[in-house]
C-alpha cells in the first residue's frame, strides 16, 4: 500500500495507541491525538525512538474547536480512524445526565466531527479511508444489552458510518469496525482479547484495497449485524 498519512484519535493508551503503531510500521505517517497531551507525548516518544514517523497533536473530541485547530494543524489526513470513546455506566434511569451528554459529545458528535473536518479533502483527491471504531453493544441485531449511554452514542456512530458511506464517493470508504473485547483500561483484565487482537481488524478496514467494501460493520474483516 502507498504510504498514507493516518489520524488516530484517542492514541494515547490501549487500542489507539496499538492502532498508531501499527500503521506506523507499516509506513504510514500517523498522527496521535488525544485528550491528555502528557500521555499522548509519551506514547509518540516511545513509537518515535524506533525509527516511526508518528506524531503528536492535542485533541479534545468533547469541543469542535478543538478537532479543527486540529485539522489546521495538522492538514489533509488519508485516513481516519475515529477511536476515542468513554464508556459511562448505568441504564437509561440511572445514567447520570453529564455522564450522557460527555457520551454524546465524545462518542458520537466528536467523530462527526472529525470526519467532517478530514472527509472533504479525501473526496477532492480521490481517496480515503475512514473507521469508526465500534462495538457489538451498538448492535440492535446483538441485543443492545450494554450501559446505555455507550450503546446508543455506538448505535449512532454505526449510523453515521452507513449514512456517510451513501454520500461519500466509493473512492472514501467508511466502514464500522468492531474490535471484540478486548484487554484496555475500557475492557478490562477480564476481556477475552488481547490488544493486539483487537487492532486486527481495525487496520484491515483502515488499509482496504479501491475494491474493498465501504459503508459495512465489520469484526474480524467479516460483516457484523446492524
Amino acid at each position: 500500500m502507498t504510504a498514507r498519512t493516518v489520524l488516530v484519535t484517542g492514541a494515547n493508551r490501549g487500542l489507539g495507541k496499538q492502532v498508531a503503531l501499527e500503521m506506523a510500521k507499516l509506513g504510514h505517517k500517523v498522527w496521535v491525538t488525544a485528550r491528555n497531551a502528557e500521555d499522548g507525548k509519551k506514547a509518540v516518544e516511545t513509537m518515535s525512538a524506533e525509527g516511526l514517523d508518528v506524531h503528536f497533536r492535542h485533541m479534545d473530541l468533547a469541543w469542535p474547536g478543538s478537532i479543527g485547530q486540529a485539522k489546521d494543524e495538522i492538514g489533509d489526513v488519508d485516513i481516519l480512524i475515529n477511536n476515542g470513546a468513554i464508556l459511562e455506566k448505568g441504564d437509561p434511569l440511572a445514567v447520570e445526565h453529564d455522564a450522557l451528554e460527555r457520551s454524546v459529545r465524545i462518542n458520537l458528535l466528536g467523530a462527526t466531527h472529525c470526519l467532517r473536518a478530514f472527509a472533504p479533502g479525501m473526496i477532492d483527491r480521490g481517496w480515503g479511508r475512514i473507521v469508526n471504531v465500534s462495538s457489538g453493544w451498538g448492535s440492535f441485531g446483538e441485543g443492545m444489552d450494554g450501559p446505555m449511554a455507550y450503546c446508543v452514542t455506538k448505535a449512532g456512530l454505526n449510523a453515521l458510518t452507513k449514512n456517510a458511506s451513501i454520500h461519500f464517493p466509493d473512492t472514501v470508504k467508511v466502514n464500522s469496525v468492531c474490535p471484540g473485547w478486548v484487554r484496555t483500561s475500557m475492557g478490562g483484565d477480564e476481556a477475552s482479547r488481547s490488544i493486539e487482537q483487537g487492532a486486527k481488524g481495525i487496520i484491515w478496514a483502515a488499509t482496504l484495497p479501491d475494491d474493498g467494501p465501504t459503508g459495512g460493520f465489520f469484526r474480524d474483516g467479516k460483516p457484523v449485524e446492524w
